[in-house]
Parts: C-alpha cells; structure tokens; sequence
C-alpha cells in the first residue's frame, strides 16, 4: 500500500513546480489560437484568455496550497476551487466585455452574459489544478517513501545493534563462569591467563566499533582469541581445525559472526563430554559466494534435542537482516555426533589488506 499523509503535506512542494507544471496548459492554449491569426479580432481575444490565464497561476496555486496547509479534504477542496476558478472566469469575461466595448464591438456591458461562455478560462483553470494536485501528490509520496525508507533502514541499523549487543553479555557471563571455575579448582594460573585474554578478545571487540561488517581476517582474530580462554578452560579436550581458503582474508562478514557460533559448539557440544570434542572451521570461496561450514562433536543426548541456542539464533536473525534472500544458513545434526553450521554469503571483499596479514602472522 502506498504511504498515507496529512493534505499539508502536499503544499511542501516548492512553489515554481506547480507554475511550471501550468506550461503544458499554456503551450495547449497558444497552439489553439493558431487558428485565429488574421480572423479579425479573434486572435485579440485569444491573446487576452492567455495572458489572464497565466496571472491567474500564481493565486490558483496560492489558494490550493493554503487550503492544503489547512488540512482541507479533497471533498471539501473540489467544490472550493471551482467556485475559485469559476469566479476567476467570471472576471475574465468582465474583462473580455472591456475589450469588445473598446473595439467598438459592444457599446456597454452585458451583465447576463458574464456567466455564460467560459470554457475558454475555467477549464484551463481546473486542469492547472488537476495538474498541481497531481505533481504535489507524487512529490509528497517521494518524499514519503523517502522518510519510509530512511526509517526502515534506522530500524535494521537499531535491530541489528540490539542483537549485537545481546552477545557480548551472553558471551561476557559465560567466560566469567569459567574464569570462577578454574579459581575454584584452584587453577589460578589458568585463571589468570583467561582474564588477560578475556581483556584482550573485550578490547578488539570495541575496536570493531559501529560497523556491521568487518574482514574475515578481523573476525578470525577475535575467533582465536577467543578459542584460546576455551583452550585455557578444557586443554587437550578442546581438538580445533581451522581451513581457511586462499584470497579471501579480505571478505566481508558480520562482526561477531564466528564467535557465538563456536562459542556454541563448545558450550553445548564438546565441553559436556568427558573426553571433549573436535571443532573444524572451514572457510572457502565458490564463485560469489562465501562458504563457512562449522562442525563440532555433540554428545548423542544433545543431538536428539536439535534445539537452537541463543548464540545460532542470533546469528540466524542478524544474517536475515543484513543480507535477506541472498544468504543461506542451515544448522542441523549430522549421522552420528556430530553438529554442523552451514553458511553462505555474498562474497564481497575489502580493499585493505591491512588486517589479513596481521592475523596471519598471529595464526
């Protein structure tokens, strides 16, 4: 449906669209006087519909764009401006009398006759109004869509923030949990080294700042940091596989995009079972598309649940919003105990290269 809005809307258009909008009228009404040039002192006539028609634009369009301002109805608008308009006619022929009895051609008014015969300048008239409405109306629409479309995009921006923020809290109590478990079995030393990696993986999370999307490399980054306060937590439990394709350090994906999904996997699937549990990342480029594939190992009880975290849930909502139909995202268990995260993205890539090298000196 289209945008609905108050009729003052539609006098927000600048005032020389609806007298430019009268110049299709007032080329049709000069083309119909062709006709009269050299029939006596009809071209006369002719000339003085025209000229009084293009005076009347301006007040035509002042009076139109007042009532709008008001909030007049179209209803209650017609019949206002046709009365405007027919009056405006109606002076017209007083005029037109002027010029026959200056001719010579009438020897006083005729008052009767002041109210007949004024196609020649009322319908010109209504259809500037027609015209006026009609420019106004669109241009309010624009506008409309315009500020409809700005505020859809606030609202994705707005979303897409919220569910961001929604991880670093989840993610924040969980580590903070794990950090109080190695105190309590008295590891302090473990401890220790998860707080300062904890502060590190904190302080290159606020470095993304506002933007949505960052380098691969970024995101694989804040990915190791954080598999290793999970390898500080489980150690030889915790087996990790990273495959990452070649050329594509510099694609764009969400921030956060990686981490809740092995934060996930380690969570629910390999910290649970006594012996841990394997997690293979694989990242590779086909065609336009950016291909990222997540498995992990799942206890068989967990595989039965096939219920989503809040972590994949996350994911599953900011990637619908930042990329609609042109992505895919399929979490699902695999035969046996194994859980696998698929993702497809539109392969875009970064100019800088900055960061792709700094991650791999760091991997």
């Amino acid at each position: 449906m289209s945008p609905r809005f108050e009729p003052a809307r539609l006098a927000a258009l600048p005032f020389h669209v609806p007298l430019l909008a009268g110049v299709p009228i007032s080329l049709c009404i000069a083309i119909l006087g062709l006709p009269d040039i050299g029939h006596g002192h009809s071209l006369s006539y002719r000339t003085l519909f025209f000229c009084t028609f293009l005076a009347w634009l301006a007040p035509t369009a002042a009076l139109q764009r007042l009532l709008w301002r008001r909030g007049w109805a179209a209803w209650a608008m017609t019949p206002a401006m046709l009365a405007a308009t027919y009056l405006m006619s109606a002076l017209n022929n007083v005029l037109g009398q002027t010029l026959s009895i200056h001719l010579g051609r009438y020897d006083h008014y005729k008052w009767h006759d002041i109210l007949a015969g004024m196609d020649g300048c009322w319908l010109p008239l209504i259809a500037f109004c027609a015209t006026h409405a009609v420019v106004a109306y669109h241009a309010a629409l624009a506008a409309e869509r315009a500020r409809a479309a700005e505020a859809l995009v606030a609202q994705r921006d707005a979303e897409l923030r919220a569910l961001r923020y929604q991880l670093q809290p989840h993610f924040l109590f969980n580590t903070l949990n794990a950090v109080s478990a190695l105190v309590t079995t008295g590891r302090d030393r473990d401890a220790n080294r998860m707080i300062v990696q904890l502060a590190d993986l904190l302080r290159a999370t606020l470095a993304t700042g506002q933007a949505h999307e960052h380098a691969l490399a970024d995101e694989l980054a804040l990915t190791e940091s954080y598999l290793e306060i999970e390898k500080a937590r489980l150690g030889e439990r915790l087996r990790i596989a990273l495959d990452v394709g070649p050329g594509i350090l510099d694609a764009q994906v969400p921030c956060l995009l990686l981490q809740p999904l092995v934060e996930n996997a380690v969570r629910h699937g390999i910290a649970p079972a006594a012996q841990g549990g394997a997690l293979a990342l694989k990242i590779a480029a086909r065609g336009d598309v950016l291909h990222i594939a997540l498995t992990n190992d799942v206890l068989a009880a967990d595989a039965a649940t096939g219920s989503h975290r809040v972590g994949l849930r996350n994911v599953a909502e900011r990637l619908a919003r930042l990329y609609g139909e042109r992505h895919r995202f399929l979490a699902r268990h695999e035969a046996g105990r194994s859980y696998t995260v698929d993702i497809e993205l539109p392969l875009r890539r970064d100019a800088s290269t900055a960061t792709a090298t700094a991650w791999i000196r760091a991997a």
